[in-house]
Protein backbone atom coordinates (compact mmCIF):
# COMPACT_ATOMS: atom_id res chain seq x y z
CA UNK A 1 0.00 0.00 0.00
CA UNK A 2 2.90 2.78 0.68
CA UNK A 3 4.29 1.68 -2.36
CA UNK A 4 1.49 2.52 -4.28
CA UNK A 5 0.99 5.47 -2.36
CA UNK A 6 4.65 6.68 -2.95
CA UNK A 7 4.50 5.89 -6.99
CA UNK A 8 1.25 7.95 -7.07
CA UNK A 9 2.85 10.95 -5.37
CA UNK A 10 6.16 10.72 -7.41
CA UNK A 11 3.73 10.41 -10.95
CA UNK A 12 2.08 13.71 -9.49
CA UNK A 13 5.56 15.34 -9.10
CA UNK A 14 6.49 14.47 -12.01
CA UNK A 15 3.68 15.67 -13.74
CA UNK A 16 3.42 18.79 -12.30
CA UNK A 17 7.12 19.48 -13.02
CA UNK A 18 6.10 18.58 -16.71
CA UNK A 19 3.68 21.07 -16.97
CA UNK A 20 5.45 23.99 -15.85
CA UNK A 21 5.99 27.08 -18.50
CA UNK A 22 9.20 28.34 -19.77
CA UNK A 23 11.29 29.98 -16.88
CA UNK A 24 11.53 33.16 -18.73
CA UNK A 25 9.95 35.50 -16.70
CA UNK A 26 7.53 38.55 -17.97
CA UNK A 27 9.78 41.40 -17.66
CA UNK A 28 12.33 39.64 -19.96
CA UNK A 29 9.67 39.07 -23.25
CA UNK A 30 8.36 42.79 -22.42
CA UNK A 31 11.95 44.14 -22.51
CA UNK A 32 12.72 42.05 -25.21
CA UNK A 33 10.06 43.60 -27.40
CA UNK A 34 10.22 46.33 -26.29
CA UNK A 35 14.09 46.49 -27.55
CA UNK A 36 13.00 44.88 -31.48
CA UNK A 37 10.03 47.48 -31.57
CA UNK A 38 13.15 50.63 -30.81
CA UNK A 39 15.23 49.20 -33.08
CA UNK A 40 12.74 48.44 -35.70
CA UNK A 41 11.85 52.07 -35.43
CA UNK A 42 15.36 53.40 -35.53
CA UNK A 43 15.94 53.26 -39.26
CA UNK A 44 12.19 54.02 -40.32
CA UNK A 45 12.67 57.45 -37.97
CA UNK A 46 15.84 58.03 -40.20
CA UNK A 47 14.02 57.42 -43.15
CA UNK A 48 11.73 60.45 -42.39
CA UNK A 49 14.14 63.18 -42.34
CA UNK A 50 14.42 64.57 -45.31
CA UNK A 51 16.84 66.66 -47.11
CA UNK A 52 16.62 69.99 -48.12
CA UNK A 53 16.86 70.29 -52.29
CA UNK A 54 20.14 72.57 -52.45
CA UNK A 55 19.35 75.62 -54.56
CA UNK A 56 22.38 77.12 -56.60
CA UNK A 57 23.20 80.83 -55.09
CA UNK A 58 24.98 83.61 -56.27
CA UNK A 59 28.87 83.72 -55.82
CA UNK A 60 28.30 86.93 -53.87
CA UNK A 61 25.36 85.76 -50.96
CA UNK A 62 26.21 84.18 -48.23
CA UNK A 63 26.45 80.26 -48.43
CA UNK A 64 23.22 78.38 -47.11
CA UNK A 65 23.43 76.29 -43.47
CA UNK A 66 24.56 72.87 -43.81
CA UNK A 67 21.81 70.49 -43.95
CA UNK A 68 21.20 69.22 -39.85
CA UNK A 69 22.24 65.29 -39.78
CA UNK A 70 20.67 62.96 -37.51
CA UNK A 71 17.26 61.35 -37.17
CA UNK A 72 14.71 62.44 -34.42
CA UNK A 73 12.29 60.92 -32.96
CA UNK A 74 9.19 62.43 -32.16
CA UNK A 75 7.25 61.43 -29.26
CA UNK A 76 4.32 63.11 -27.18
CA UNK A 77 5.73 63.44 -23.36
CA UNK A 78 5.10 64.61 -20.17
CA UNK A 79 7.64 66.48 -18.32
CA UNK A 80 7.89 64.53 -14.27
CA UNK A 81 10.67 66.43 -12.78
CA UNK A 82 12.99 69.09 -13.70
CA UNK A 83 11.90 72.58 -15.13
CA UNK A 84 11.72 74.16 -18.91
CA UNK A 85 11.52 71.54 -21.40
CA UNK A 86 11.55 73.37 -24.98
CA UNK A 87 10.93 71.26 -28.51
CA UNK A 88 14.13 69.63 -29.26
CA UNK A 89 16.40 67.83 -26.57
CA UNK A 90 19.22 65.60 -25.82
CA UNK A 91 17.88 62.19 -24.56
CA UNK A 92 20.67 60.18 -22.72
CA UNK A 93 18.93 57.46 -20.86
CA UNK A 94 15.13 55.54 -21.14
CA UNK A 95 13.62 53.54 -18.35
CA UNK A 96 11.11 52.07 -17.79
CA UNK A 97 11.22 52.62 -14.02
CA UNK A 98 11.09 56.18 -12.55
CA UNK A 99 13.74 55.63 -9.76
CA UNK A 100 16.19 55.07 -12.46
CA UNK A 101 15.32 57.73 -14.94
CA UNK A 102 15.30 59.83 -11.19
CA UNK A 103 18.82 58.56 -10.24
CA UNK A 104 20.18 59.36 -13.77
CA UNK A 105 18.81 62.78 -13.44
CA UNK A 106 20.66 63.25 -9.96
CA UNK A 107 24.00 62.28 -12.03
CA UNK A 108 23.77 64.40 -14.43
CA UNK A 109 22.92 67.18 -11.76
CA UNK A 110 26.19 66.57 -10.55
CA UNK A 111 27.51 67.32 -13.71
CA UNK A 112 25.98 70.33 -13.99
CA UNK A 113 23.65 69.58 -16.59
CA UNK A 114 19.90 70.87 -15.57
CA UNK A 115 18.38 67.75 -16.46
CA UNK A 116 14.83 66.53 -16.67
CA UNK A 117 13.09 63.23 -16.23
CA UNK A 118 9.62 62.88 -19.17
CA UNK A 119 7.63 60.05 -19.33
CA UNK A 120 5.72 58.49 -22.89
CA UNK A 121 2.44 56.92 -21.68
CA UNK A 122 2.53 55.42 -25.04
CA UNK A 123 5.25 53.16 -24.62
CA UNK A 124 5.03 53.65 -20.78
CA UNK A 125 9.05 54.92 -20.86
CA UNK A 126 10.92 57.30 -18.55
CA UNK A 127 13.75 59.63 -20.69
CA UNK A 128 15.87 61.33 -18.84
CA UNK A 129 16.56 64.34 -21.03
CA UNK A 130 20.43 66.68 -20.36
CA UNK A 131 19.77 69.67 -22.46
CA UNK A 132 16.77 71.36 -24.17
CA UNK A 133 16.68 73.68 -27.35
CA UNK A 134 14.01 75.33 -29.28
CA UNK A 135 16.11 74.69 -32.37
CA UNK A 136 17.24 71.50 -33.87
CA UNK A 137 20.79 72.75 -35.06
CA UNK A 138 21.35 73.60 -31.16
CA UNK A 139 19.92 70.18 -30.07
CA UNK A 140 22.05 68.40 -32.73
CA UNK A 141 25.31 70.06 -31.90
CA UNK A 142 24.64 69.71 -27.96
CA UNK A 143 24.26 66.17 -28.56
CA UNK A 144 27.13 65.61 -30.30
CA UNK A 145 29.57 67.83 -27.37
CA UNK A 146 27.85 65.65 -24.86
CA UNK A 147 28.59 62.95 -26.50
CA UNK A 148 32.27 63.73 -26.65
CA UNK A 149 32.25 64.78 -23.14
CA UNK A 150 32.01 61.19 -22.01
CA UNK A 151 33.84 59.26 -24.49
CA UNK A 152 33.50 55.89 -21.97
CA UNK A 153 30.19 55.83 -21.93
CA UNK A 154 28.71 53.21 -24.19
CA UNK A 155 25.27 54.62 -22.83
CA UNK A 156 25.72 58.08 -23.54
CA UNK A 157 27.18 57.33 -27.09
CA UNK A 158 23.38 56.19 -27.54
CA UNK A 159 22.05 59.94 -27.33
CA UNK A 160 19.69 60.78 -29.72
CA UNK A 161 17.08 64.11 -30.22
CA UNK A 162 13.47 63.90 -29.09
CA UNK A 163 10.82 66.16 -31.00
CA UNK A 164 8.08 66.59 -28.50
CA UNK A 165 5.08 66.84 -30.07
CA UNK A 166 1.74 68.33 -28.18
Amino acid sequence: MKKLVVLGMGLCVALAFSSCKSSESAYKKAYEKAKQQELAEAPAAAEEVEAAPVVAAPVATAPAPAPVAGPVREEKVELVSGDGLKAYSVVCGSFGVKANAEGLKQYLDGQGYSAKVVYNPERNMYRVIAVSFDDRAQATQAKEEFKAKYPNRDDFQKAWLLYRVY
